[in-house]
């Protein structure tokens, strides 16, 4: 595994950068066995904290959940998956500067589209230790929230048409990786329920999975089912009996744990799981009540066959798997009805992310 620091002078924007700063995001990039195997898996989360004031460098700001907990799933996720090996490539990195307009995933996010890298799924963990709502005091400790797109963002208008006609509004790529990470976590992890959020990010908010979004890369976002914000972006202090400020006592290390094993689950999978089946298309020379669907092999790793996918139309999960060793199938079941999709299994059972068929022409 090869540890660096990605470093750059970033020059003020008269809005949160107010002098030139040298930003650092360390990455550690455990490389895949497979020279074929072009595939990157990313896992993320951010170094830096606030207070109050976001502009104020120098008052004490622990950032124990915010992101302190998400930095733990980093690094203990290279801890343990470094000990291993895997056809496909995992990135491992801690941003700087996602409190000042996510400049830290912005820098990974550009290089890694100018140089072409073939990301198949970024896993941005950001506040994920603690379970206690801050108005009501309720508590959720196994609910992880996954955050992903609906609409793709980059060039939507070409797409739009075709998402339509298709009726996808439900299926970009990152949805299916939300969808994935809900099957392998808590197939998995006992105790936890990954809850399914139909919003790129919180109401109104972002976060530096956004960055990877912005340049094509499927990308989700992973956290709490609770945001306390007496313990968020607030200058430690005691008022009023109360104590303010993203303490190490208001983290949940048991759900943390949780949330850190669902991502480690998750990447291991992706990463030892052939790739995902080439031209996966569904016929539509004749009109039936049927469904034909055909793909072909993936790039890298040997399957041991290919599962279709089924759900109805306003299902948020996958319903139904159909297992075959062939590269076309046809199924009883209506196009109308039904979405479609082909995932490759290896002799370990390990799956790719699902692929929505195209129109075979």
């Amino acid at each position: 595994m090869d540890v660096y620091l990605q470093q750059e002078d970033i020059q003020p924007d008269g809005k949160r950068i107010d002098k030139v700063t040298n930003l650092g995001n360390p990455i550690a990039f455990l490389k895949g066995t497979d020279p074929n195997d072009k595939r990157i898996f990313l896992i993320s989360a951010h170094l830096d904290s606030r207070v109050t004031d976001v502009m104020n460098r120098t008052l004490f700001a622990p950032g124990a959940n915010d992101d302190g907990s998400g930095v733990s799933a980093v690094i203990e996720a290279a801890r343990i998956l470094s000990r291993s090996s895997f056809p496909a490539s995992v990135i491992f990195v801690t941003f700087s500067g996602e409190e000042q307009s996510l400049i830290g995933s912005k820098l990974l996010a550009d290089k890694a589209k100018k140089e072409n890298l073939q990301i198949e799924a970024v896993l941005n963990n950001d506040m994920i230790g603690n379970p206690k709502a801050g108005e009501s005091g309720e508590i959720n400790n196994r609910i992880l929230r996954v955050f992903s797109e609906g609409l793709p963002y980059v060039e939507l208008d070409k797409k739009a048409i075709g998402i339509r006609n298709l009726g996808l509004e439900n299926d970009s790529e990152s949805r299916q990786l939300a969808r994935y990470i809900k099957e392998i976590a808590e197939q998995y992890i006992r105790g936890l329920e990954v809850k399914l959020i139909y919003r790129n990010d919180r109401f109104l908010r972002g976060g530096d999975h956004s960055s990877f979004i912005s340049q094509g890369f499927p990308s989700v976002r992973l956290t709490e089912y609770y945001e306390n914000y007496d313990h968020q972006h607030q200058d430690v202090r005691v008022e009023n009996n109360k104590q303010y400020g993203d303490l190490p006592e208001f983290i949940d290390y048991n759900y943390l744990k949780r949330n850190v094993a669902a991502n480690i689950a998750v990447l291991a999978s992706l990463a030892k799981a052939p790739s995902k089946p080439e031209r996966v298309e569904v016929m539509v020379k004749e009109l039936t009540n049927s469904t034909s669907l055909q793909w072909e092999k993936p790039k890298s790793g040997t399957p041991a066959g290919y599962y279709i996918l089924v759900r109805e139309t306003d299902s948020p999960v996958w319903q139904k798997k159909i297992f075959t060793k062939e590269l076309s199938t046809k199924i009883p079941l209506s196009k109308d009805n039904y979405i479609f999709a082909v995932q490759s299994v290896n002799q370990s059972g390990n799956l790719s992310v699902p692929v929505i068929p195209g129109i075979a022409r």
